[in-house]
């Protein structure tokens, strides 16, 4: 007979099989790594394999084999026990008092998604509103794998509204909440005590995120708040501190920032211990959701619409995205911080106490800026140039979107059609993969070049000749090409600052590169992975509540597209809303100061640690180098060339009017390997318009000179709106 020793072995035996034969889904087993805070790079140490293989695991590529297999088994239940829910968000506001918390916390459940399709702007929603404290199931709320957080189980933020005296809290998920809060103050410590509102931290690191509540023109009123801000408060962007509102907060022991009441307001009591009490108001009519990114620029909705389609339109964008923090490219770049916190709670072995200690795979502080990198009116630049000098390509760094177009041959003359196509989401999938410099800059002269290395690199380019480039064994007319190295598609004529992408495709194509000056930075990482993952999957999600998902390929998918606008407004906002997300967070790398101060005087964005103008050259780069790669490929197969490119619009000559005439298929109807190809997920293509040969000639006339195509055909109303 075995012994009790022997049978619980094999007992363990068998459990650590159903393991090794159970294990996580690939986004699953990247959701628990990521909620420890821990690398791929780490991962793959312990387990002694590749930082590649753990990617590869993640992505659901390959599967891990033993030994490693039942090491990787046990630590993703180890971390599933500590972190069992999804990630979810976090605030930031300098001037509200941070907390520290004593020890590192897990991320907190995150909230339940709303329903696909909740109540319609034409009518209220059934509420089911209750006193607050009152017990009470929130209405159609739908269920999900997650519990939800109860610090939060009634979402990231609501809508204030009042109606026949009695105001309404409207969240998300068609949840309606009665009110009693009779002032601005007793409406904060009401949200703060009772509301259930706020947001889970997006990583173990980061913060909860601050309730928002957003006051509709009849709050404001019911509130004592002006409907609009006067001429000389909206240039100061906040009331006056005489207001009666401002004194009854000051009053009753609240504070303000020392923006004050404006469109989007903190008002906040002391910290308890480690927990922030803190609400934001959101106030849409006092211009908070810019209609040029949170709205339709030309139509906008928002003031008009149901408070119960608001809430359920930025309580969505929260859930997806995280908790606006003003602008979309604010909170795009807030969302870089959020999910990469800076620093983190470590425990002082010599006293026992938490202490802040910095994360190695973020941006912890603010290096010296490097001259090329920065704008003109960089406080560093000082008395290097006269005032009006424009710098040259040998002088900055100049990695821009393509703008470039050229004159149509008279064979594409003979076409009947121009057809547009558009990358989706084009600066956000520039940032998978990317690798970045997280550290100081070195500068290096005469260096021999790294393409693993993030910096600018001064080089000439001017030898490269797309001419004498073979692609797929076929040699291409390099005057219908752009050149990959400049913006307006010009071939170099001298030295010129790179991005590290830009300088590798040059050798990629065959040719010498020879640096004569750089500025690197040695410590570096794919800091934007995880930002890209977030966007990457709220988009996804947004489309297919649209009705266009992954699946589709062809003409299915141009037929979605085509009507996915009028499917749900709501759900067509919030992408534009994702979308401006994207695009503003990267061009926040480089905020300008836009005469806000004086030229050569610092401005506030020179303080942050995510003022990194290189990453965003490193993205933009990326951005033309990886289009130009596909733009060769597809001239390769298909014989065909771009006449305009405008920023991710690409505009060929076609028989037809749809793209599936212009992009080529392999024999079996696939996409041909390495070109354009049409679907719905980031840095693939859909139709963005199509205009005739004979109104690309009527315009050139028009005008008198060559401009991009690609700005028109791509602001056409009939194609919708770009990037």
């Amino acid at each position: 007979m075995p012994t009790e020793d022997e049978l619980l072995s094999n007992v363990d035996a068998l459990l650590e099989q159903v393991a090794q034969d159970d294990l996580p889904s690939p986004a699953e087993r990247r959701r628990l790594r990521e909620a420890a805070g821990l690398s791929q790079a780490q991962v793959a140490t312990a387990l002694g394999t590749r930082r590649e293989a753990v990617g590869n695991w993640e992505g659901g590529r390959t599967e891990p084999r033993p030994p490693q297999r039942a090491a990787y088994a046990r630590l993703l239940v180890g971390l599933a026990a500590r972190f069992p829910a999804p990630d979810s968000e976090a605030p930031d506001e300098s001037a509200v008092p941070e907390t520290f918390a004593a020890e590192p916390a897990p991320a907190a459940p995150a909230a339940a998604k709303p329903p696909a399709r909740p109540a319609t702007s034409s009518t209220r929603p059934t509420s089911t509103s209750r006193r607050p404290g009152a017990k009470k199931a929130a209405a159609k709320k739908t269920t999900t794998a997650a519990a939800v957080d109860p610090r939060f189980e009634n979402g990231p933020l609501a809508v204030i509204d009042c109606e026949d005296g009695q105001v309404s809290a409207y969240c998300v998920g068609g949840l309606v909440l009665d009110v009693p809060a009779k002032t601005i103050p007793t409406l904060v410590d009401w949200t703060l005590a009772e509301a259930k509102l706020g947001q889970a931290r997006l990583h173990r690191n980061g913060r909860d995120a601050d309730p928002i509540l957003v006051l509709t023109a009849a709050a404001l009123e019911r509130y004592g708040l002006p409907a609009t801000l006067s001429e000389e408060e909206r240039r100061a962007s906040r009331l006056p501190d005489s207001h009666k509102v401002v004194k009854q907060i000051g009053k009753a022991g609240l504070q303000l920032t020392q923006r004050g009441l404006g469109p989007w307001a903190r008002v906040f009591r002391e910290p308890e211990g480690s927990r922030r009490r803190c609400v934001q108001l959101c106030i849409p009519s006092w211009n908070a959701l810019d209609a040029r990114e949170w709205d339709k620029k030309d139509d906008p909705q928002l003031l008009g619409m149901h408070p119960a389609d608001l809430a359920r339109y930025l309580g969505t964008y929260a859930q997806r995205v995280m908790t606006p923090r003003g602008t979309t490219s604010t909170t795009g770049l807030e969302l870089m911080t959020a999910l990469r916190p800076p620093t983190r709670a470590e425990k002082n072995e010599a006293t026992g106490e938490f202490e802040r200690a910095f994360n190695a795979d973020a941006l912890t502080t603010v290096y010296e800026h490097v001259e090329c990198e920065v704008p003109d009116e960089h406080p560093i630049l000082k008395g290097k140039f006269e005032r009006h000098h424009l710098r040259t390509p040998a002088e900055m760094l100049m990695e821009e979107p393509y703008d470039w177009c050229r004159p149509l041959t008279d064979d594409e003359c003979m076409l009947p059609y121009l057809v547009a196509i558009d990358v989706n989401m084009a600066f956000a999938a520039a940032t998978n993969g990317l690798t970045v410099g997280l550290g100081a800059p070195t500068r290096l002269e005469r260096p021999a070049f790294d393409p693993k290395v993030p910096g600018s690199w001064l080089v000439d380019l001017s030898h490269v000749d797309l001419s004498r480039v073979q692609i797929d064994g076929r040699t291409l007319d390099a005057d219908l090409l752009p050149s990959p190295f400049t913006p307006k598609g010009d071939r170099p004529t001298g030295p010129a600052w790179y991005a590290t992408p830009t300088v590798a495709y040059a050798q990629e194509l065959g040719f010498e590169v020879t640096p004569i000056e750089a500025y690197v930075r040695l410590e570096s990482g794919r800091y934007l992975d995880p930002w890209y993952n977030r966007l990457r999957d709220a988009y996804v999600e947004t489309m297919a509540d649209l009705g266009v998902t992954t699946k589709m390929g062809g003409q299915e998918f141009l037929d979605a597209m085509a009507v996915h606008k009028q499917v749900d407004p709501t759900m067509a906002l919030l992408l534009n809303a994702i979308k401006s997300t994207a695009k503003g967070g990267i061009g926040k790398l480089r905020q300008r100061s836009r005469g806000a101060v004086p030229y050569y005087e610092p401005w506030p964005a020179l303080k942050r640690e995510t003022w990194r103008p290189d990453i965003r050259a490193a993205v933009l780069s990326t951005v033309r180098i990886g289009m130009h790669r596909k733009i060769l490929k597809t001239a390769a197969a298909t014989g065909r060339y771009p006449v305009a490119i405008g920023t991710d619009c690409i505009v060929y000559p076609s028989t037809g009017p749809s793209p599936l005439d212009v992009l080529p298929y392999t024999d079996e109807g696939k996409p041909v390997p390495g070109t354009f190809r049409l679907g719905v997920s980031p840095g693939m293509v859909k139709h963005q318009g199509t205009q005739t040969v004979l109104w690309a000639e009527a315009q050139f006339e028009e005008a008198g000179a060559v401009f991009n195509l690609a700005n028109l055909i791509k602001t056409d109303q009939s194609a919708g709106e770009g990037e």
